[in-house]
């Protein structure tokens, strides 16, 4: 007997528009310090007597000055355009990365948990993450920047989709 190999379907819904402009203002915090540091190592290499250090200096001024754009500019379009998720009825499976892609599945005989979270930023920008987690310890998955009502409705149609499950999910 042969079995006949089965297609993953790809996951079918983004996350939200607004997504990639809170990627933007999350990533302008780290980027802030970095740049901070590339003002730092400006004021040192202007201040530095000659010496083997000073070219060192202006390389990491560079580097510092240069490293958070792509954070900034590239990444958040990239997320955006490989970030999918979809919610079947015999599992959650979510796509996510910029610069190596991952795909998690969870079946949904398997979930414990549905959470949502939504922090300071998140709220300003209307998203809210979804948290499906199982027993198993590599079994989180995340559905990250989804509009708050589609995160309502993610996690209602999980919570009736798992209580209706006769599986213990242990």
């Amino acid at each position: 007997m042969s079995l006949t190999p089965l297609a993953l379907r790809e996951p079918t819904h983004r996350v939200s528009q607004r997504a990639p402009s809170y990627w933007r203002v999350s990533a302008a915090a780290g980027a802030a310090l970095v740049w901070l540091a590339a003002v730092a190592l400006l004021v040192a290499a202007v201040a530095a007597p000659d010496g083997w250090w000073r070219p060192l200096l202006w390389i990491g001024v560079v580097v510092c000055a240069a490293a958070p754009v792509p954070w900034l500019t590239v990444a958040p379009r990239i997320r955006y355009d490989v970030h999918r998720w979809d919610v079947t009825d015999i599992a959650v499976h979510v796509r996510h990365g910029w610069l190596s892609r991952t795909d998690e599945i969870v079946p949904l005989s398997r979930v414990q948990t549905v959470d949502s979270a939504q922090g300071p930023i998140m709220r300003a920008f209307g998203l809210r993450t979804v948290t499906v987690q199982t027993a198993s310890s590599a079994g989180t998955v995340a559905i990250a920047c989804l509009d708050d009502a589609v995160a309502q409705q993610v996690v209602a149609r999980l919570v009736a989709i798992t209580a209706a499950t006769p599986e213990d999910a242990t």
